[in-house]
């Protein structure tokens, strides 16, 4: 089971290129697609979920098409949006139970299993009784996710699901997903890297409709060893860096300006060599792209 993507396109009425030729083979398991606010992501997420229509291009989800037979998608179809709204006063349990219905899980008893495997695997079995309106935001997210998951779906895509949850719910959503993504095609569609390094095997990078690189994490980071190198600069001393060398990102440490420098070999004594991470690969993408450097987040 995967899914195949070929040459999708996307242009809206206002004259925005949300996707240009895209094509990704993505197998089973955790795939993230990482890419700054606008870059596409949504776009690609609405459109795999059945909630938009390309220009023009292909997707299969192993024997389904996902463009032309939206009903098959949507039987096998477990989709997290980037926002969502549940009624305040609704209860878990009755919530989740009512979802189910419409899940097509008809059976009472089947169906009274499912709501509680899914609320314990959230780990939101202990506040079933409780309203929406009560949870924390992590907790809805979590409930999304049990909401998602009814009726066993083989594609699941939840859209920047950590964006706004605190340290320690972002950590337990994060674990939840890594729990998931065995045995479905999973997408995390997100803008923060640390998501895709800590959870996908396989992932793609798009900006502006692109895609940039599609790669194992793993091995994207490896190609960049002994080739990113580290220097603390003083303002004034950035412009003269940014013409002699390939800068790919900027940090400011302690008060000061840290520089990340792609180069195959030493820039020079006041640099030392760093281990890359998925930010290093991501910002030099985007660096040899946009042909600038990425001002890099804390």
């Amino acid at each position: 089971m995967q899914l195949t993507i070929a040459n999708l396109s996307k242009t809206y009425p206002n004259g925005t290129q949300a996707l240009r030729d895209v094509s990704l083979d993505i197998p089973r398991g955790m795939f993230g697609l990482l890419g700054r606010n606008g870059a596409g992501k949504s776009t690609l997420m609405r459109i795999l979920a059945t909630l938009q229509q390309p220009d023009e291009g292909t997707a299969r989800l192993g024997d389904i098409d996902v463009i032309r037979d939206k009903p098959r998608v949507r039987e096998t179809l477990g989709y997290l949006p980037q926002s969502f709204g549940f009624h305040p006063k609704a209860r878990a349990e009755r919530l989740l139970d009512h979802f189910a219905i419409l899940k097509g899980i008809e059976e009472r008893g089947a169906r009274r299993d499912a709501v509680e495997a899914l609320l314990r695997q959230t780990n939101l079995w202990d506040v079933r009784a409780q309203t929406l309106g009560t949870f924390s935001g992590g907790m809805r997210q979590r409930f999304g996710v049990a909401v998602a998951l009814l009726g066993n779906p083989r594609l699941i895509i939840v859209d920047e699901p950590t964006a706004g949850l605190d340290p320690e719910e972002r950590v337990r959503f994060l674990n939840l997903l890594s729990r998931i993504g065995q045995d479905s095609v999973v997408i995390l569609s997100t803008h923060i890297v640390e998501d895709v390094e800590e959870l996908c095997t396989c992932m793609a990078i798009i900006d502006q409709g692109e895609i940039l690189l599609e790669a194992q994490p793993s091995r994207a980071i490896a190609g960049l060893r002994g080739k990113i190198w580290r220097r603390t600069v003083t303002h004034a001393e950035l412009d003269a860096l940014e013409r002699e060398q390939r800068v790919i990102s900027t940090k400011m440490r302690a008060g000061q300006t840290s520089v990340h420098v792609y180069a195959e070999a030493s820039p020079g004594k006041e640099f030392e060599a760093v281990e890359p991470d998925l930010k290093d690969v991501y910002f030099s993408v985007m660096a040899r792209h946009h042909g600038r450097r990425a001002e890099a987040v804390a």
